[in-house]
């Protein structure tokens, strides 16, 4: 028997699907901001950003002689938060092979409230081992791993699958400058270089049910770039993107969304294959487009919807 598909589904479009829902938490995850945690200022105005997620940051954007004091004014900073639920925050620690790791970790678990840490430098899902062991087993953690290395694209596939009794990974994100760094690969305003681990990031996270982040676009004072880097992002299967400027947020968040065309469409093609089947038994249809010609309308056209 053939599913039906729900017209009133398409009032909850987001993402890089027309219908979808999150991944984990209740809300959507087009942008993820990242603040530095060693910024009092900085902190305190991620509180009325647009950004559908903010990522405190304790590694790269803060200096190494000022992460122990970041650290600590970040766990201030989220003790006095008057929010009643905390799904939109995620942290991002120092890696594993850091002097920084264990005191990021330990005060993220013990003394904050933050469901969700932001793994860099995941290689393999032994590195994932190894931190899980830092972790309570009455303490649940969802994990966003970056992926930043050849031996991580090399294990992309254990690391996507990996789970524990207390620590689950809900999303892959592109590390592209670090990847770069780690593989000699040089960059170009192409991206073309890159297409490959973008998209092999990609089929890993859809592969087990994971959300997809791709990379920062670093030239922030572009918004022509940054526009053609968020649409190619999703046309990869992206789901949202990484931003180091407040002003990157709302791009991303109009690559990331249907527009008005997209959600027309797809009512257009929910209505006549409703129709195809119920009443003409056929299982496919000829959609009109616009300026003549048709395309070929069948199931798995109606599932690239949701």
């Amino acid at each position: 028997m053939r599913p039906m598909y729900q017209l009133n589904l398409i009032t909850k479009h987001s993402g890089s699907r027309l219908i979808s829902t999150s991944l984990y938490g209740s809300s959507l995850r087009r942008s993820y901001l990242y603040v530095p945690s060693s910024s009092p200022r900085m902190l305190s105005k991620a509180l009325v950003s647009t950004s559908d997620a903010i990522i405190f940051d304790l590694e790269d954007s803060v200096a190494p002689n000022s992460k122990p004091q970041a650290r600590q004014d970040l766990v201030k900073f989220l003790s006095d938060l008057k929010e009643t639920s905390m799904d939109r925050y995620c942290i991002r620690i120092n890696a594993l092979d850091t002097s920084f790791f264990s005191a990021d970790i330990s005060h993220v678990i013990e003394k904050s409230t933050v469901k969700t840490v932001v793994l860099p430098k995941v290689h393999s899902a032994a590195d994932l081992t190894n931190i899980s062991r830092h972790v309570p087993s009455n303490r649940k953690i969802n994990i966003i791993a970056s992926v930043e290395s050849a031996k991580a694209l090399w294990a992309i596939g254990d690391i996507a699958s990996w789970r524990s009794d207390n620590m689950e990974v809900v999303a892959l994100l592109f590390a592209a400058e670090d990847y770069c760094a780690d593989t000699g690969i040089q960059r170009s305003r192409s991206r073309n270089e890159l297409l490959y681990t973008r998209s092999r990031v990609v089929a890993a996270a859809k592969a087990f049910g994971l959300q997809a982040i791709d990379m920062v676009c670093v030239n922030y004072r572009d918004p022509e770039y940054l526009k053609e880097e968020c649409e190619e992002g999703r046309r990869l299967g992206y789901d949202g993107k990484q931003a180091i400027h407040p002003t990157q947020v709302e791009t991303i968040h109009t690559a990331f969304s249907p527009s008005s065309q997209e959600i027309s469409r797809a009512v257009k093609i929910l209505i006549q294959m409703d129709r195809a089947w119920k009443s003409e038994s056929r299982g496919a249809f000829g959609l009109e487009l616009e300026g003549g010609g048709k395309e070929m309308i069948d199931e798995p056209m109606v599932k690239q919807l949701y």
